[in-house]
């Protein structure tokens, strides 16, 4: 039986940005399936929770795309008036970009990446969960039907790999040592799937990471 709390850590304002999200990401699918968008940000939102995340940094989960994904600037600005200026924040630090057409995407994972090295230990938090996920999403599909997969991406497997690699390497010490574990694990895993194809034995490796 779950154990009743008299200050419960999630309130009205969570389920407020609960519906808000799934209003704004209605209409959105994971990329290179039929799966809702808004699967991704349930998930985000329960490792949030799972490492501890308090309402503010379970609400940024919820909202983490919102600005980059449904408005930008404008987004952020809504999300600071309807739940307050820490979690705009949070947001605003998960973001890599504002606007179309988006930078080429090697400087703007490099400048993302830079700026999360120095973020707090909110964005981090967000930041990783969002991280853990799309990696687990992305073994998942290589477990299914191999490398292949990666072609709805915007980058290279190497790329994918070195930008992983190097988020983990910028959270540093600044997320729960298993989250950061877990992180480090599920990257191995993707590392070692992109070089076998499907029931390949570890000898058939032959996959070009370029």
């Amino acid at each position: 039986m779950p154990t009743i709390l008299h200050n419960p850590v999630l309130t009205s304002r969570f389920d407020s940005a609960m519906e808000y999200a799934l209003v704004l990401h209605r209409s959105q699918v994971r990329k290179g399936s039929n799966v809702p968008y808004a699967a991704h940000l349930l998930a985000v939102c329960s490792i949030v929770l799972d490492h501890g995340g308090d309402e503010d940094e379970a609400i940024a989960a919820l909202l983490h795309d919102a600005a980059e994904d449904q408005g930008g600037w404008d987004m952020l600005k809504a999300i600071d008036f309807r739940y307050g200026a820490r979690v705009a924040a949070i947001v605003n630090g998960c973001t890599d970009s504002y606007g179309e057409p988006k930078p080429a995407w090697r400087p703007r994972k490099e400048a993302y990446v830079a700026r999360l090295a120095s973020a707090n230990r909110s964005v981090k938090l967000v930041a990783a969960s969002d991280k853990l996920h799309n990696l687990r999403s992305t073994v998942a599909d290589l477990r299914r039907a191999g490398p292949e997969t990666l072609v709805k991406f915007n980058a290279s497997p190497r790329d994918q790999l070195w930008y992983y690699g190097a988020c983990i390497d910028a959270l540093g010490g600044g997320i729960p040592a298993e989250l950061r574990a877990t992180l480090a694990w599920t990257r191995a895993e993707f590392e070692m799937l992109l070089v076998l194809p499907p029931g390949a034995a570890p000898k058939q490796a032959a996959l070009d990471l370029r």
